[in-house]
């Protein structure tokens, strides 16, 4: 039976193929993917989040926490700026969520992201699961879907097999932090305890993790609302939409995002990024 849940104001497809996540796919009018170790299906239907498995769905409380049902967007929009820029991206997509993702599979996947496009991070992490991860009941008549491997999982595996997957350098990276976390001497868990300066610290210290990738884990893991990744496309959007006519140091954005968007900055980054990204004429090569 599928489980429903009253469906607050929420747009699947730009929370769930918008950048944060990378494993959810748009098929038949509803998104597909893996949450945890369960096969998911998420549809909209007169009002309801309707949600079906091939186990038992539980009560939904995993669900809602994963989507981030419980934000009150509303009063997270009203303690923004009142700036045309942020805006103008909050009407293109009013019910745009950040996601709260397991902590391990967040970093994993950002790692893979580096100098790649949405699309082929979608392909790296489709590979490593396909060739690592764990099977799992799914839907009839399709191929069994597969749990994202866990850092002990692959910190057992050979970078050569590793890059088998189409990871290309990123593989050392992926393999080192498998190791970090498989072997506990970082305790992802531990950081949830931790101001956001020291948990970005403790990220920043992996081979290959940058200021960019810790902050997109913090916000999209653990819902950190004071980080806020800048890729491409969110750099694009403050140039374009904040400083038109010059041509701003990365000092002084940096300054800029941690002072203009208040204290739910972090959902301000994801509108931004949405907009800029969907909503604009031309788009960065």
């Amino acid at each position: 039976m599928p489980l429903r849940i009253p469906m607050p104001l929420l747009d699947l497809e730009a929370t769930l193929d918008g950048g944060q996540a990378f494993r959810w796919r748009g098929i038949d009018g509803g998104w597909e993917g893996v949450l945890g170790d369960r096969w998911v299906r998420l549809r909209t239907e007169a009002g309801n989040l309707v949600a079906e498995t091939a186990t038992d769905p539980g009560d939904g409380a995993r669900l809602r926490h994963y989507l981030g049902l419980d934000d009150d967007l509303e009063a997270i929009v009203r303690t923004f700026p009142d700036d045309p820029p942020l805006m103008a991206a909050v009407r293109a997509c009013p019910g745009l969520r950040l996601l709260r993702q397991d902590p391990w599979e967040c970093l994993a996947s950002f790692i893979l992201s580096s100098t790649k496009q949405i699309v082929q991070i979608q392909q790296c992490v489709a590979l490593l699961c396909d060739a690592f991860g764990n099977i799992i009941p799914g839907p009839a008549n399709a191929p069994s879907p597969r749990t994202f491997p866990t850092a002990t999982q692959l910190a057992s595996v050979p970078e050569s097999q590793l890059r088998e997957c189409k990871l290309g350098f990123r593989a050392r990276y992926l393999s080192a932090a498998a190791q970090e976390v498989g072997a506990g001497r970082l305790d992802l868990e531990a950081l949830r305890g931790m101001s956001t300066t020291e948990a970005r610290d403790q990220l920043t210290g992996l081979p290959g993790v940058g200021p960019k990738i810790a902050n997109c884990v913090l916000l999209f893991a653990y819902g950190r609302q004071d980080a806020f990744p800048v890729d491409v496309w969110v750099l694009r959007a403050l140039r374009e939409l904040y400083f038109p006519r010059r041509r701003p140091k990365p000092r002084t954005l940096l300054r800029f995002t941690e002072t203009h968007f208040g204290p739910n900055a972090g959902y301000a980054q994801q509108y931004l990024f949405h907009f800029i990204r969907n909503h604009r004429p031309t788009k960065p090569s």
